[in-house]
C-alpha cells in the first residue's frame, strides 16, 4: 500500500500519534497528514493508513488503533500505543530508508522498540507514570507541553501545533537512531581493536567513540583503560563496571587528580601530561606516546592496589 492520506484524530495530541507520524512521514512522503474524527476519514480504505483512531487494528486494511476493548498487547502482555503499532508494523521498513546496512536492521529494530518505543507505549497507556523531579521532563510530557493552551480560540492552532511539534519529534527520533546506529558501526571497530590488544590492559581506538558495550560484549575483562586521539590532543579514559552509575573498573592515581600541564608532568614523570580530571576518570596528553605511558602508568598502580 503507497498511501495518499495518513489519518490521525483532530483534537489536543499526544506523543504517540505524533511519533507514529515521524515513522509514515519518512516512508510515505507524498502523503497528506489528515487530522480528524469524521467517519469518511477514518473508515480504512486503499488510499490511507489510519492510526490511533478508528477504534481497531487491523494492520490488512492499515487501521491502528489502540483505545479499543481487546486492543493489542504485546507477548509479555504490555499494552501498545499506536506509535508501537506503527513502529511493529513499518519500522524495519524506516531503519532501510535512514540508511541503515540490513545486517542491523532487525536488531537495532528491537532495541529501539525496548528503549524508545515501550515506555511510549505504556505512558500513553497510563500504564506507567514517571514520578520524580524529571517526571516533567520525559518526551511524551515536553512535547505535549506544544499544544495549545485551552483557552486558544484559533480553530487552526491544533493542527498548526501538531505540524510543529512533529518537526521536534522527528529531530528526537532520527537522532536517537542515527546515535544507535553510531554505535553498532563502533562496536566493529572497538572489536578488532579488542583482538589487536589480546590481553593487554590499555585499549587503543583510532578515534574517540562509544567502547564499554563491545567491551563488555567481547567479554574482555582484562582491559582497564581506553586511549584515543582528539582534535588537538589525546585522551586516557577509564572504563565503567556497570551502564549505569559511575565505578570504574580502575581510577585513574589518586595523586594525578586535578592537576594540570607542568604540575601533573612533575607527578607523574611523564612529558606531555596536560590534564587530569579531579574525579579520576579521564587525563589528557599532547601525545599518543605520553597518553600510552600515561595509561599503562595507571594500569600498574591499579594492579598493585589490587583494583
Amino acid at each position: 500500500m503507497i498511501p495518499d492520506f495518513l489519518v490521525t484524530h483532530s483534537g489536543g495530541f499526544h506523543a504517540d500519534e505524533l511519533l507514529s507520524s515521524v515513522i509514515l512521514t519518512r516512508l510515505f512522503p507524498q502523503a497528506r497528514i489528515v487530522r480528524s474524527r469524521a467517519p469518511e476519514w477514518i473508515t480504512p480504505g486503499e488510499d490511507r493508513i489510519i492510526f490511533d483512531v478508528g477504534g481497531a487494528y487491523d494492520p490488512a486494511v492499515g487501521i491502528f488503533d489502540h483505545h479499543q476493548r481487546g486492543a493489542p498487547l504485546r507477548d509479555d502482555g504490555q499494552p501498545y500505543s499506536s506509535f508501537g503499532l506503527i513502529w511493529k508494523h513499518y519500522g524495519r521498513d524506516y531503519l532501510t530508508a535512514f540508511g541503515l546496512p540490513e545486517a542491523h536492521v532487525e536488531a537495532m529494530h528491537g532495541s529501539f522498540d525496548a528503549s524508545f518505543v515501550l515506555p511510549v507505549d505504556l505512558t500513553d497507556n497510563g500504564a506507567f507514570s514517571p514520578s520524580g523531579p524529571l517526571a516533567g521532563l520525559t518526551l511524551p510530557v515536553l512535547l505535549e507541553t506544544l499544544k495549545p493552551v485551552f483557552d486558544e480560540a484559533d480553530p487552526e492552532a491544533d493542527d498548526r501545533a501538531f505540524h510543529a511539534a512533529l518537526a521536534i519529534a522527528r529531530s528526537f527520533v532520527e537522532a536517537r537512531i542515527a546515535q544507535s546506529a553510531a554505535k553498532l558501526r563502533a562496536e566493529a571497530i572497538v572489536h578488532r581493536a579488542i583482538e589487536a590488544a589480546g590481553q593487554e590492559r590499555v585499549l587503543e581506538l583510532p578515534r574517540g567513540m562509544p567502547f564499554r558495550p563491545a567491551i563488555v560484549k567481547a567479554g574482555a575483562d582484562q582491559l582497564l583503560f581506553v586511549v584515543h586521539p582528539r582534535e588537538k590532543d589525546w585522551c586516557v579514559t577509564g572504563i565503567r563496571r556497570a551502564e549505569d552509575g559511575f565505578e570504574l573498573r580502575a581510577d585513574l592515581p589518586a595523586a594525578w587528580a586535578g592537576l594540570t600541564n607542568g604540575s601533573l608532568e612533575a607527578v607523574c614523570g611523564i612529558e606531555g601530561a596536560s590534564f587530569c580530571h579531579n574525579g579520576r576518570f579521564i587525563a589528557a596528553a599532547r601525545t599518543r606516546e605520553a597518553a600510552l605511558a600515561m595509561a599503562e602508568l595507571a594500569v600498574k598502580e591499579a594492579l598493585s592496589i589490587g583494583t
